[in-house]
């Protein structure tokens, strides 16, 4: 299996070493915020917050995609050739 390195993270193509990557990088990112200063109820939140965020950017991203695609179909049923 191939593997990208990018800082705190290795991309490959399992899911599990995907999440593993991820934890590694958000958990560093969390204890550089608290040690920053930053409480740590706050950063958590905050994370959560984020990773909400981009969950519904990607779904909307996703949903608006495949409006496109069907659109396209619907419009390629109705053109004569």
């Amino acid at each position: 299996m191939g593997k990208l390195n990018f800082g705190l993270m290795t991309i490959c193509n399992n899911k599990q070493d995907c999440r593993q990557s991820l934890a590694a990088a958000f958990k560093a990112l969390s204890v550089e915020a608290v040690n920053a200063g930053w409480p740590e109820g706050e950063v958590a939140l905050a994370l959560a917050e984020l990773a909400e965020t981009h969950v519904a950017e990607v779904g909307a991203k996703v949903i608006v995609e495949g409006f496109n695609q069907s659109q396209l179909y619907a419009a390629a049923g109705r053109v004569k050739f």
